[in-house]
């Protein structure tokens, strides 16, 4: 059987992908292709995800892209009833709070990091940086309430959920969190999880080696 192959340099979602595989202990390829047209644009990628986004994987012969699509995928598949819900119910609130992380949380994280720390100091717009912090005040607190009485988002153990919603807003973890402690404890604990730290390792390496000019097309791009 063909190895589990995962597309996309971690600075990008394919982060998620990572973490998720490391999670359950995956025997994995990591191909580590760039955004935009020596990489995600390429004919040969655009193959296999005709969007021209990261990340995409293969299994076998299963090709399947957007990122947290993936993260439910492989651990329905090699997880059941643990790190994925097993019952209908606890399926449900996983989708749910997936959805609910890109839909709500997803774009405001990305706006805040690039304004407040991976743009170039000169060129960050404070405007766009407290507008975000603002927009993400009220999702913050439903966040914040959901962790309040339990240590993860569907009762006493980690799961796809919390992978999934702790990956969207990982970038949080330099932001200023006292308002909402118990999203800080949650996403702290999330984060200090053996393989969120190797995944952890692997986008900060890609952080620190992107060119400034690829920060300024992935602002850019995503109309950030």
């Amino acid at each position: 059987m063909s190895r589990l192959r995962i597309y996309g340099i971690a600075r990008t979602r394919a982060f998620r992908a990572l973490w998720m595989a490391k999670e359950l202990g995956l025997d994995y390829e990591h191909d580590p292709i760039e955004i935009g047209d020596a990489g995600a644009r390429t004919p040969e990628f655009l193959a296999i995800n005709p969007n021209g986004r990261l990340p995409v994987i293969v299994d076998g012969d299963f090709v399947l892209f957007e990122s947290l699509a993936i993260t439910l995928y492989l651990a329905k598949k090699h997880s059941p009833g643990r790190l994925y819900p097993g019952t209908l119910e606890g399926e449900a609130r996983a989708w749910q709070w997936s959805l609910w992380a890109v839909a709500e949380v997803d774009r405001g994280v990305n706006i805040w990091s690039l304004h407040a720390v991976r743009l170039p100091p000169e060129e960050r717009d404070a405007a766009r940086r407290a507008e975000a912090l603002k927009v993400l005040v009220a999702p913050f607190k439903v966040l914040d309430a959901a962790v309040s009485g339990q240590p993860y988002l569907l009762g006493s153990d980690f799961t796809v959920a919390d992978l999934n919603v702790a990956a969207v807003i990982s970038r949080a973890v330099e932001m200023d969190l006292s308002a909402v402690p118990n999203l800080r404890a949650w996403l702290t604990r999330c984060l200090e999880r053996p393989a969120a730290r190797e995944a952890l390792a692997l986008k900060t390496r890609a952080d620190n080696e992107t060119p400034v000019d690829v920060t300024r097309r992935i602002a850019r791009i995503n109309r950030l």
